[in-house]
């Protein structure tokens, strides 16, 4: 287990010297060389854990799916109740948006690889799946909502959700840009949202006040079945983002 925990560590290392060259430098100069300066590594130990930068590049997109949905599940746990379908959402949105250092990196190192898989289309294949399931999982709250209420509009759920995830995309690059405050943006958001379900859902916390510091989550490793201990059921969050 330990030797399994050194490799899983390692490949983890070296991702996130990926991605801070990938954040300031784009993806397209970036070799396995430049990664082991990075990290403080020789080249043959990158190699011997990445074969190629490709293959580095997807397990670090990867770990970033896997911080942000780590973060919306503790998210859930700390409202301490059972999130209604809008609530949901809002929280998957409001994660996905760079709001804080983490968030930036992510967004930053999330637009490097969708330009460089603009013209590798094997990798960006693999991304497809990922965006499916985001869609498909926004698009069942929606339908939850317009089953269930008379307020929600009667829109395409698909469409209704591939366009959230566009308005949150865009939200995200003006953030990146500066050109939007963290307010405008979370505002616009909840517009949004408020159009789609027929009301604005309530944050379960303070989003702006509550920003992890870099490099940390504040709840701790998430395990278990979080949502249940807070008295409710685990929803099924999509695994990826974007």
């Amino acid at each position: 287990m330990p030797r399994r925990a050194d490799h899983v560590a390692r490949r983890r290392q070296l991702a996130d010297a990926l991605m801070r060259l990938a954040a300031t430098q784009g993806l397209e100069a970036v070799s396995l060389r430049h990664v082991a300066a990075e990290a403080g590594v020789s080249t043959g130990m990158v190699q011997h854990y990445f074969r190629t930068k490709d293959e580095m590049m997807t397990f670090a997109l990867d770990m970033v799916m896997g911080d942000a949905v780590q973060r919306i599940t503790a998210e859930v746990t700390a409202a301490g109740r059972v999130l209604n379908p809008a609530e949901l959402v809002r929280t998957l949105m409001i994660q996905i948006l760079p709001l804080d250092e983490p968030r930036r990196l992510e967004g930053h190192v999330t637009l490097a690889f969708l330009a460089y898989t603009a013209v590798k289309p094997a990798i960006a294949e693999g991304l497809r799946g990922s965006a499916d399931q985001m869609r498909a999982f926004i698009a069942d709250q929606i339908r939850a909502v317009q089953a269930s209420t008379g307020t929600a509009p009667r829109i395409d759920p698909v469409h209704a959700a591939t366009g959230l995830l566009a308005l949150v995309d865009g939200l995200g690059i003006h953030l990146l840009g500066r050109h939007y405050s963290d307010e405008q943006a979370v505002a616009a958001l909840d517009a949004h949202l408020g159009l789609l379900f027929g009301s604005t859902p309530a944050p379960p916390g303070d989003d702006l006040a509550r920003q992890d510091p870099p490099g940390q989550n504040r709840h701790g490793p998430v395990g278990g079945d979080p949502v249940a201990r807070a008295g409710g059921t685990t929803p099924d969050l999509p695994a990826g983002t974007g």
